[in-house]
């Protein structure tokens, strides 16, 4: 079980960096991840960060999970995509053979944001996501800023946190919260592990400033709506879905992944128009963004590597359907 590295005491300054630490593993997915001190801290360039390492060994190691990954192809143009999560536990590691065998011919590595991006995060969050005063509970509806307030009334220092927290991120902070114990740690993202075998360059895919405007350009009915959706389950059934989105990114398949992020949305939009309009901004707008990018960095003969949430590939608007409509053949690797 990990805990917030803010409390009652703690600085503005160091509650930014706190929140920055988790706030882009976990932007995107529609899950949440632990609020460890994660390896995208800020602390420490990329090349110096210490994190637990899980490395392939041929000898004796066994297989990690089987994991989202697939190989699309266009004439002399190969992009390999892995579905990633942001979050995982030691044995879903070490990553299969197929991948490392791609990784080490790819010319370029894209992950959403690029490393550098992530180490400069926190003043961003700071800027975008907090209030010197507290802001929130005049920000939403009285009822639902009861309803928060009777979720984390067991932890007074969370709710002295979460006060000074815009809507759109006090709700990335409950699903965060309700995910903790599901055992899953940010050390184990697989991003994170991909760094540990990869020591050449990483780009984003998009910039840090553009994925923040994916939530901060949320109004105010949109971000209410989206704290109304972490506040629609109750911790115990949020933290059983995050275990089986791990089950299923372990299986690998990313249509299966799809579906049962389709489910869950169903279960707790409050309101429809509000949830389709933030689904297109927080992940269908940015699916195309990817593509884009993703074709600008394909060339022929020069393999590119491309690591993004799993909850971007599945379904007709995602990654992999963008893929085949732009004339790449998809097969599952």
């Amino acid at each position: 079980m990990t805990r917030l590295a803010g409390s009652p005491e703690t600085a503005r300054g160091r509650r930014g960096v706190a929140l920055a630490s988790w706030l882009f593993g976990c932007l995107l997915m529609a899950f949440a991840v632990t609020l460890d001190a994660a390896p995208y801290s800020g602390a420490k360039p990329a090349a110096q960060r210490a994190m637990p390492l899980v490395v392939p060994d041929p000898g004796n190691a066994p297989p990690g999970a089987n994991l989202p990954f697939y190989e699309a192809r266009k004439g002399d143009l190969t992009i390999y995509v892995l579905g990633t999560l942001h979050v995982g536990k030691p044995d879903d590691y070490p990553f299969r053979k197929v991948v490392v065998d791609a990784l080490r011919v790819s010319r370029t590595v894209a992950f959403e944001l690029s490393p550098d991006d992530l180490t400069m995060s926190q003043d961003d969050v700071q800027k975008y996501g907090m209030c010197s005063r507290a802001c929130l509970p005049r920000m939403i509806p009285a009822p639902l800023w009861q309803k928060l307030h009777q979720r984390l009334k067991g932890n007074p220092a969370m709710l002295s946190e979460i006060r000074h927290m815009r809507p759109w991120l006090a709700a990335l902070l409950v699903e965060t919260l309700d995910s903790m114990s599901a055992e899953l740690q940010t050390e184990y993202g697989t991003e994170n592990q991909l760094e540990n075998i990869y020591r050449g360059r990483i780009v984003g895919l998009e910039s840090l400033a553009e994925q923040m405007d994916a939530f901060t350009g949320l109004s105010a009915a949109q971000q209410n709506e989206l704290l109304a959706q972490e506040l629609a389950q109750t911790p115990a059934r949020s933290t059983s879905q995050l275990r089986e989105l791990h089950r299923l990114w372990r299986a690998g398949d990313a249509d299966m992944i799809y579906d049962f992020s389709q489910s869950k949305a169903e279960q707790v939009r409050q309101r429809p128009a509000l949830a389709d309009a933030i689904d297109e901004r927080i992940v269908y707008a940015r699916n195309r963004r990817f593509m884009a990018r993703m074709l600008f960095l394909a060339d022929p003969g020069k393999p590119v590597f491309v690591a993004i949430g799993a909850l971007h590939l599945g379904g007709p608007r995602g990654v992999l359907q963008l893929l085949r409509e732009h004339g790449f053949s998809v097969a599952q690797r």
